[in-house]
């Protein structure tokens, strides 16, 4: 049987199975079933079923790229249509919503290779914590990197808001309510410069929270299979310094 008509048939039944479960289940399903499909069957011989250490140097070589001025990745066209059957991305990163901040680009890797989570002052939240278990689980992403960066406007609010009783509008308290774990235990450490310093600890506090996130998560971290790591990324000189 040819690869494309065993694929369809395995979509075919797929949908016999989840014919009552929600659209979203069904859809992770079939892009899991297609990956395995698409590679025949083989989760090891997908190209990110690599060790967690190796995604690590490829991301910091990617970086090391673009502080140079120096990308491999300048054609975006090329490779979309295989990308268009399946993705295989190295690394899942908890980055912030800063405009200024790009993952791709800082570790100068290209479409389909970084799944990105993006939220002003990098936090994981539930809604975030659920697609990187998504990766881990069904995208076979062996490293994490919760990305920080420098003079992050979301970190300095919530400084503001516990130190000088700031108050803020509309729902931006439910976002300082999630930096202020990282925040005070920066005010805690008395730092000559609190911002560099909480913004380190909020890196610190969110790669803990991955790492003992029960039960996808931590299960592969115990297991070596996926390694949670921390970074700053300085956006004056382009380079992401390890936490």
């Amino acid at each position: 049987m040819c690869q494309q008509c065993e694929l369809q048939g395995l979509r075919f039944s797929r949908r016999r199975m989840l014919g009552g479960s929600a659209a979203l289940g069904g859809a992770m399903g079939i892009a899991a079933i297609s990956s395995v499909a698409a590679w025949g069957k083989d989760v090891g011989a997908a190209p990110n079923a690599i060790a967690p250490d190796e995604a690590w140097k490829r991301l910091l070589d990617g970086n090391t790229r673009y502080v140079a001025n120096n990308p491999t990745n300048k054609d975006f066209s090329a490779g979309r249509a295989a990308r268009a059957q399946a993705q295989f991305p190295i690394a899942g990163i908890v980055s912030c919503a800063d405009s200024r901040v790009a993952p791709e680009l800082v570790f100068d890797q290209g479409p389909g290779e970084v799944f990105i989570v993006r939220v002003a002052g990098n936090f994981v939240n539930d809604d975030g914590l659920a697609s990187l278990e998504y990766g881990v689980k069904f995208l076979g992403i062996p490293l994490l990197v919760v990305l920080g960066h420098s003079g992050c406007g979301a970190v300095d609010a919530t400084i503001k808001v516990i130190k000088d009783k700031a108050a803020l509008p509309g729902h931006l308290p439910a976002l300082v309510a999630a930096l202020k774990p990282g925040v005070e235990a920066a005010i805690a450490k008395k730092p000559g410069d609190l911002l560099p310093e909480a913004i380190a600890e909020n890196v610190r506090h969110n790669v803990k929270r991955l790492m003992t996130a029960r039960p996808v998560i931590s299960a592969l971290v115990a297991s070596g299979k996926v390694k949670v790591v921390g970074g700053v990324y300085d956006i004056a000189t382009g380079k992401v310094n390890l936490i």
